[in-house]
């Protein structure tokens, strides 16, 4: 036994104590995802080094938006950011450097600062000057600026770098789009075919829906046809499923429930001296320092922003949008500029407080000392707006450090202390925007959800459908027959899909389809906590090449439909021989003469024949009877009795068009680059 069971007996106590020793996750690259989230020019792409990048660009979004909070769609565009930038490391630098291409720091300040200023510096807020307006000073400045903090130093230099690679792709995409020189002879020919018209006498003979049986397709020919074409049945891994869903909406006797509790609340709500712990307790929406302007508060509710600016005192009548419940209550009403300008002293360390107090009662009675007093006391020795030590320049409610909301209510040219996380703040607003009438509201707000009782009645319905699955897709469908359900389908589903119809963020269904096989029908997936599927699998395909067998009836038909053709444009070429014109074809097989004026061969023009038989036109002799020409749809039998050339079509024209096919091949470089550096992506298995 030990002999013949000895290497048996070993992997399983290797694997009892590998469950003891090892990590989950360690256990789940092991056994179910791959080691890297990817490889790139042979290099593999581990899933720490794909976290420090995507971390990178998750504080680049904080501090372009300001805050942490992120949706789903946001965590979706970080992760696509982190991996382009690693493919642009990783492969299409390389390729830039194999081609000779590089791009000088004389380049990039050019671009930032220079004569060619790049619309990622001129058209970002951040280098606005105080009417809006681009400013190279401004520039300049943030740049100082970041010399001495971190955070804005890393928002610079991604901006940096982020010039610096469009300027690589721009310079790479030229190597197609300005190379792409047509020579005078094919611009010549261009132009005249360009210019050329013809007009037509045409016998349209259908091939029509009639089987025909004197057709026959063998497997040795599919097969042929196949490996001639292999690379058009590349696939990535996919599946077709079938679906069933419960969504857990909220009963009538729910939204009574939430329409009482939120009638209940108004009482204290209008009294409460402590809105703050009132809406932490009773709302779904905290509490709001925010001045709102007129139609601000339309985004919550029409209603609400009548309410707030009609001048009534009180609360607001309960409204109803959606599937919640709101109320208002205005705090204060004041005129409140969209912009002050700011500029401070920090003060960090032992003892910061006190000497801010003091420094601030310094300037309420000496305000020109400002500028000696930062340049002797200020932490921060970067923030030098339009040139002046210690000026942060203009803010607004959602361009703000924070800590920094009181600014915009702050009386110009006064002194005060404000404390931040960044230590104690001198500050003084030296000038503001016109000030607008503008209101400080809280909102008292209930979102309808469902009750224990209707979950668990949507849960139940689901758990009975999935019992009587059994497992399987068999199962599955009596299921469907039996309880009279809707069953949605979903093909191609890829190891990315995280839609299934209108359900959003719902990994967990690919993941559970990825990992069964054919014919299993899924217990209960819970979604988003309001969303039940139960899923069955009804084909798997592998990453590759598609299987002979499953594109065998595709091929059938291709071969079925050419060898079709084939027979037909036969059958009219002795037909036509027989006839000896067009009036007498068309007799013969019951279809009429008809006739086509003014056909262009302009590549802008839309195209009224078919490709195969407007090259036929272009060639043909002038009042011959010509043909059978094989289109897509009929056989065509044709006499030109006009074809002349125009003055329509210019050289200007045939260039334009040859820069737009150019364009278009430059769309496909990254497709090929990434084929060529055998790229694998596999943060779909991860995220």
């Amino acid at each position: 036994m030990r002999t013949k069971f000895g290497v048996v007996i070993s992997v399983i106590i290797a694997l009892s104590l590998l469950y003891f020793i090892a990590p989950m996750d360690d256990l789940m690259n092991l056994f179910g995802r791959p080691q890297n989230v990817g490889e790139i020019n042979g290099t593999g792409i581990s899933y720490e080094d794909f976290t420090a990048e995507v971390n990178t660009f998750t504080t680049i979004n904080e501090i372009t938006t300001g805050s942490s909070a992120r949706t789903e769609q946001a965590h979706e565009q970080i992760r696509n950011a982190a991996w382009q930038s690693l493919l642009d490391r990783f492969m299409f630098f390389k390729n830039c450097e194999a081609a000779g291409i590089k791009v000088s720091d004389a380049e990039v300040a050019d671009l930032i600062a220079g004569n060619h200023i790049s619309p990622i510096i001129e058209q970002n807020p951040l280098f606005a000057a105080e009417d809006g307006t681009f400013s190279v000073d401004r520039v300049r400045e943030i740049n100082r600026q970041a010399e001495s903090d971190e955070t804005l130093a890393l928002y610079w230099n991604y901006l940096k770098q982020t010039i610096r690679t469009q300027q690589f792709y721009s310079k790479y995409a030229s190597l197609f789009t300005q190379t792409s020189i047509e020579s005078p002879l094919t611009l010549a020919e261009a132009v005249k075919e360009g210019n050329t018209t013809a007009d037509i006498k045409l016998v349209t003979i259908p091939y029509g829906y009639a089987t025909d049986t004197t057709v026959n397709v063998s497997a040795k020919e599919i097969k042929a046809y196949y490996n001639a074409h292999k690379e058009e049945y590349k696939q990535k891994a996919s599946r077709d499923i079938e679906y069933v869903l419960f969504e857990v909406k909220p009963s009538d006797s729910d939204v009574a429930a939430t329409e009482k509790s939120m009638n209940q609340a108004l009482d204290e709500f209008a009294k409460t001296d402590n809105l703050k712990n009132f809406l932490l307790k009773n709302s779904d929406r905290s509490y709001s320092d925010r001045w709102y302007k007129k139609g601000e508060l339309a985004t919550v509710s029409s209603e609400i922003d009548n309410f707030v600016f009609s001048g009534k005192s009180g609360i607001s009548p309960v409204v109803k949008e959606g599937d919640s419940f709101f109320s208002a209550r205005v705090m204060a009403s004041a005129n409140v500029p969209d912009s002050v300008y700011v500029k401070h002293i920090l003060l960090q360390g032992t003892g910061a407080a006190q000497r801010a107090d003091s420094l601030a009662a310094v300037l309420a009675k000496t305000p020109a000392r400002f500028g000696a007093l930062v340049a002797e006391f200020s932490a921060d020795q970067g923030s030098a707006a339009d040139g002046e030590l210690g000026n942060i320049g203009w803010m607004t409610q959602s361009y703000m450090i924070p800590g920094f909301e009181s600014v915009i209510t702050a009386r110009v040219g006064r002194p005060y202390v404000i404390r931040t996380q960044y230590g104690s703040h001198v500050v003084v607003v030296t000038k503001t925007t016109k000030p607008v009438a503008k209101k400080q509201v809280a909102i008292l707000e209930k979102a309808v959800i469902a009750s224990k009782e209707t979950f668990n009645g949507f849960y139940n319905e689901a758990n009975k459908f999935a019992t009587l699955t059994n497992g399987t897709y068999e199962g599955y469908l009596k299921a469907v027959d039996s309880l009279s359900v809707y069953s949605h389908r979903q093909n191609r589903v890829l190891e990315s899909t995280s839609t299934f119809g209108s359900v959003d963020q719902a990994k967990e269904v690919t993941r559970w389809v990825f990992d069964a096989k054919k014919g299993k029908a899924s217990g209960i997936i819970t979604v988003n906590n309001n969303f039940f599927f139960v899923v069955a699998v009804k084909e798997v395909r592998k990453d590759g090449y598609a299987e002979l067998a499953t594109v065998s009836p595709q091929i059938q038909n291709i071969l079925y439909t050419q060898k079709r053709n084939a027979n037909k444009a036969a059958q009219v070429a002795e037909s036509l021989a027989s006839a000896g014109s067009l009036e007498a074809l068309a007799e013969a097989n019951g279809v009429a003469v008809s006739e086509r004026k003014d056909i262009s061969f302009s590549p802008m023009s839309a195209g009224v024949v078919e490709p195969a038989l407007l090259g036929a036109i272009l060639k043909a002799e002038i009042g011959a009877v010509s043909g059978p020409v094989e289109g897509q749809n009929a056989v065509y039998v044709f006499s030109v009795d006009r074809r002349e050339a125009g003055q329509f079509y210019t050289e200007d024209d045939a260039k334009n068009f040859a820069s737009q096919k150019a364009q278009y091949s430059s769309q496909m470089i990254l497709p090929i680059m990434q084929e060529a550096a055998g790229v694998v992506d596999n943060r779909a298995r991860y995220f």
